[in-house]
C-alpha cells in the first residue's frame, strides 16, 4: 500500500467510524453521563471487533455473515438489550453529589470493553463493508501478513481517533451542566439516546 492510499483508507476509516449508528449513540450517552475518558474501553471494544471484521474479510470469509445468521443474531439482540438496561439505569439514576462515583457513572475497564465489542459484532453488516471497501485499496488476493498488520493498525487507529473525538465534544457539553435539575436532565437524555441506540440496533438486523 502506498503512502497515498495509506492516508486515504485512514481518512475513509474515520468518517466510517463517526457516521451515526449504534455505537455513535452508545458513545455520546456514555460521554454525556460519565466523561470522555470512560469512553475509552468502550471505544476499544468496538475498535478491535471492527479490526476482527477487516482480518476476516481480508481472508474472503464474507459467507460467514450468512453462514452464521443465527448466531448474529442472537448476539445483536443481547446488546441491544444490554444497551436499554443500561439506558434504564441512566434514565433511573438518582441526581446527587456523589453521581460522578456511582458505578454507572464510572463503569468497570471489562465491563466497558466488553459492552463496546458486543456493539459492533452484533452488526455483521460490518464485515460486508470491509468486503467492499478493501478491494479498493490492495490486492486481497495477494496480502502478506505485514499488509494485514498495516491495515490493522489504521482501521484502530481511525476508529479510536473518530470515536473519542464524539466523545470529547460530548464531554464537553457537560461541563456546563452544574445543577442538580440539568444533570437530571442530562441522564434522562443519556438513558433515552442509549435505549435509541439498542432499538437502532434490532431495526438495522431487520431492514
Amino acid at each position: 500500500m502506498s503512502l497515498e492510499a495509506a492516508i486515504t483508507f485512514t481518512l475513509a476509516i474515520f468518517i466510517f467510524g463517526i457516521t451515526p449508528g449504534p455505537g455513535i449513540f452508545a458513545i455520546l450517552a456514555r460521554a454525556l453521563n460519565s466523561g470522555a475518558k470512560s469512553c475509552i474501553p468502550l471505544s476499544l471494544g468496538m475498535s478491535v471487533s471492527d479490526v476482527i471484521y477487516l482480518i476476516l474479510a481480508t481472508f474472503g470469509l464474507a459467507a460467514i455473515a450468512e453462514n452464521y445468521g443465527g448466531l448474529f443474531t442472537a448476539i445483536r439482540f443481547i446488546g441491544a438489550a444490554y444497551l436499554m438496561y443500561l439506558g434504564w439505569k441512566m434514565w433511573t439514576a438518582k441526581v446527587d453529589d456523589e453521581i460522578q462515583n456511582s458505578k454507572l457513572g464510572r463503569p468497570s475497564l471489562l465491563s466497558g470493553f466488553i459492552q463496546g465489542f458486543l456493539i459492533s459484532a452484533s452488526n455483521p453488516k460490518v464485515i460486508l463493508f470491509y468486503i467492499a471497501f478493501l478491494p479498493t485499496f490492495m490486492d486481497l488476493t495477494k496480502l502478506s501478513t505485514s499488509d494485514i498488520v498495516l491495515v490493522s493498525g489504521l482501521t484502530l487507529l481511525a476508529l479510536m481517533v473518530g470515536l473519542m473525538l464524539v466523545a470529547v465534544m460530548a464531554s464537553s457539553v457537560r461541563k456546563y451542566l452544574k445543577s442538580q435539575k440539568a444533570l437530571k436532565r442530562l441522564n434522562k437524555t443519556a438513558g433515552s439516546i442509549m435505549i435509541g441506540a439498542g432499538l437502532f440496533l434490532v431495526s438495522r438486523g431487520t431492514s
